[in-house]
């Protein structure tokens, strides 16, 4: 039994039970990966994966849990592979962070910045996607840590750790009715307009709703982005008034458009970082987290990685 045969076996599982699609990414051939396949169904004693011809159809139920193992080894070799390079080059590597566009975009570019100033030989990579793809490209090893607001709850394999909280604006094209109400901005002004804010899986958006929900109104939303650019774009084209973070208002770059504070109006979301419960993180990736969230030192990481781990 060799690694590089799980490896296969998990990558065909990952691309589908396509065969071609995982050699490409693999960068071997197809031939190679199905011999070293059924070598190793040979020595297990079962057929991991069932055939219709040369063609992978299905995984069988003695293969998933072949798979689930072969996941936990491929994981625990690379943790393995992190503490040699922990010792023999310190601040060496990479470091890869899977999050939103609107926390890559406006909460993240102070971290990183100093983060490459402390650490210029790691290589570090963000990778943007939904909180679904950014939580399983942890949970895959595609990326060590996630930052997102939503979605890392609901996947037991990583422990949650909470950063900061926040809270929305309500923007708008300058000289709109509603900057000159004089008073408190209510649920009831914003529905009177289009909205634009994020998609349902996004940045809280589960919050904003419930709170229309709560007071009885039912908001008119034109338009859902992943971008807060976009919907200031189309804010500021006049689609509507627009509903985002207020981390992302920038004055002096949003000079056509007028923000209001709308944390009155919204219960306030908590951005997380999210961590495989079995991972091995390089000390640099822990001071990532640090420069990220300064109440989350190393001890009290690792301490949250045991409990996660124990329950």
């Amino acid at each position: 039994m060799k690694l590089q045969q799980l490896r296969y076996l998990v990558e065909v599982a990952k691309q589908g039970l396509n065969v071609s699609e995982a050699a490409e990414k693999l960068h071997t051939s197809q031939p190679g990966i199905s011999k070293q396949i059924r070598l190793l169904e040979d020595e297990l004693g079962i057929q991991v994966f069932i055939r219709n011809g040369k063609r992978v159809v299905s995984i069988s139920e003695p293969g998933k849990e072949v798979l689930r193992i072969s996941e936990r080894i491929l994981h625990e070799a690379q943790n393995l592979k992190r503490v040699g390079e922990e010792f023999s080059r310190e601040s060496e590597g990479s470091l890869a962070i899977a999050t939103t566009h609107t926390q890559a975009r406006y909460a993240l570019p102070k971290t990183i910045t100093e983060f490459v100033r402390r650490y210029p030989k790691v290589k570090l990579s963000i990778k943007q996607g939904s909180p679904t793809q950014i939580c399983e490209m942890v949970i895959t090893g595609e990326a060590d840590l996630a930052i997102a607001t939503e979605g890392i709850e609901l996947y037991k394999e990583l422990a949650m750790l909470p950063c900061y909280d926040w809270n929305r604006s309500i923007i708008m094209q300058q000289g709109h009715e509603l900057q000159s109400l004089g008073r408190l901005l209510t649920l009831e002004d914003i529905a009177r307009f289009p909205i634009v804010t994020y998609d349902f899986a996004f940045a809280g958006r589960s919050k904003i709703n419930r709170a229309f929900a709560n007071n009885k109104l039912n908001p008119n939303v034109v338009l859902t982005a992943i971008d807060t650019d976009v919907i200031k774009t189309y804010v500021t084209l006049g689609l509507g008034v627009g509903i985002i973070a207020s981390m992302a208002f920038e004055p002096e770059q949003d000079s056509k458009l007028h923000a209001i504070d709308a944390s009155h109006l919204f219960e306030s979301s908590t951005t997380k970082v999210g961590i495989r419960k079995d991972a091995y993180l390089r000390g640099f990736a822990y001071n990532f987290i640090e420069l990220f969230a300064p109440h989350l030192n190393r001890q009290k990481i690792e301490s949250s990685l045991r409990e996660h781990t124990s329950t």
